[in-house]
């Protein structure tokens, strides 16, 4: 039976939609806001993550009246999720998340429509567009030409900035401009990204082409935290020392010298977290050390960021809110980041984040690498990895030279590591020279100009 939409069941959103007010904007839709969300054929959202914020995203935005939801997720459930990540129940572990979370809220919201892809936000296009409830790929017989391109606005909820920074380069490779240079209508798909860390968290909304973007605020993004070896070899002072040295350094060795061998370590299984765990006691207790846990383990190994469930609570809900105003009208969107802080008392903050003009992310026009002729390749490489502007993992870089494509350098190509060494000059590249990268946390290849000083 086709869904029957009830007015009288959405009396509590019909408050903020059916009536102006000092906050609305002059985009206002008024009454017809909430029929046009739950038409069958208007706005499609999609939720990227299905853990901690996504749950609660998925719950907020079925019960503020949007039908139509996609959620995304490559992950499987585990027991350590079922504390914040409340759609999922123990007999769920192992299973993907998207599916398991988009049948619960059309289990319990009879309005709901969810639609889940268990796939990886980078190739779920290159599989077809679309999945089947049996895991085959399919295209729908329509005009879009990307899989992203159906959604009204993409909503966020990660834990890695690598697939943040994909999904704001695959929102802004879409947007299109006419010979003004302004933006073709429909092109720029608002992204509303929320992220918590324990205590804190964060809510903001990006329009691509018209706002600050992901890239422009790198440094707003804690760096992954380290340990040099010396310090874990030789002169542990933390248990996270000592528990990074035994996942480092022993669990590789042979079993006759007291590691695993080549017993691939896995994180999520409880004997592996248990043999890690004791000799990081052992350890910390030749040096006086105290505090590793099974628990604390696990985090390291997994490189877990503490998750809180309240925090993802509030910045679920503002991300939701975010997505209502944008669609309906009820008041101005974010503008644009919004920072929560409640670890000791309550702390909120907006601001508008600064927008550089030689943002890789955002920028049209090709970021210029400063460089010499004598500047090898592997210099270049490292920049890109190092350099506070890209923040690459693995870049891979292709140029025109002399009329034809070469690819200088790719990772999984042993016989272009030789170029590493050569000089620019050696490699034909000179003064303008335009390179295009391509990297992990890129949706589409960026362009470098060499500029020689």
């Amino acid at each position: 039976m086709a869904y029957q939409y009830n007015p009288e069941q959405w009396e509590h959103v019909r408050h903020v939609m059916d009536r102006s007010g000092p906050m609305a904007t002059s985009d206002f839709i008024g009454s017809e806001a909430l029929e046009m969300l739950q038409a069958d054929d208007m706005v499609e959202i999609l939720v990227v993550g299905a853990g901690g914020l996504g749950c609660e995203l998925l719950k907020d935005l079925a019960l503020s009246g949007f039908r139509n939801i996609h959620v995304i997720d490559m992950d499987t459930i585990d027991v350590s999720n079922l504390n914040r990540q409340f759609l999922f129940r123990s007999a769920d572990v192992g299973k993907p998340k998207a599916e398991v979370a988009a049948a619960f809220i059309n289990k319990r919201i009879k309005s709901a429509n969810v639609t889940p892809h268990f796939a990886k936000i980078e190739e779920i296009e290159t599989k077809g567009g679309m999945q089947r409830p049996d895991g085959t790929w399919y295209r729908q017989n329509d005009p879009i030409e990307s899989f992203y391109d159906r959604f009204a606005i993409v909503i966020a909820g990660l834990d890695s900035i690598v697939a943040r920074r994909w999904i704001n380069s695959k929102l802004f490779s879409m947007v299109q401009y006419n010979e003004a240079g302004e933006i073709e209508e429909g092109t720029s798909i608002p992204m509303v990204d929320g992220g918590t860390e324990g205590f804190k968290g964060q809510a903001r909304v990006i329009l691509p082409g018209k706002s600050s973007c992901i890239e422009c605020t790198l440094s707003l993004y804690p760096p992954q935290k380290t340990f040099p070896m010396c310090t874990l070899a030789t002169r542990p002072r933390v248990p996270e020392h000592c528990i990074e040295y035994i996942k480092v350094k022993i669990w590789g060795m042979p079993v006759e010298e007291g590691g695993m061998g080549e017993t691939k370590l896995d994180g999520d299984n409880p004997a592996h977290i248990k043999w890690i765990t004791e000799q990081s006691q052992a350890r910390a207790n030749e040096y006086g050390i105290t505090g590793v846990t099974y628990r604390l383990t696990q985090g390291v190994v997994k490189n877990i960021i503490p998750a809180v469930a309240s925090t993802n609570a509030v910045i679920a809900a503002a991300c939701a809110h975010e997505a209502l105003k944008i669609t309906t009208g009820i008041a101005d969107k974010l503008d644009d980041y919004m920072m929560w802080n409640d670890g000791e008392g309550i702390y909120n903050m907006v601001f508008q984040n600064f927008k550089p003009e030689a943002c890789s992310g955002c920028t049209r026009n090709a970021s210029v690498f400063e460089s010499s002729a004598a500047m090898t390749l592997f210099e270049i490489v490292e920049s890109l990895k190092e350099d506070n502007r890209f923040q690459m993992k693995k870049p891979g870089l292709i140029a025109e030279v002399g009329g034809n494509n070469l690819v200088l350098y790719l990772e999984n190509m042993q016989h272009t590591h030789a170029n590493l060494q050569k000089t620019l000059a050696e490699l034909g590249l000179g003064d303008g020279q335009i390179i295009n990268v391509t990297d992990p946390t890129q949706a589409q290849p960026m362009e470098l100009k060499l500029q020689f000083e």
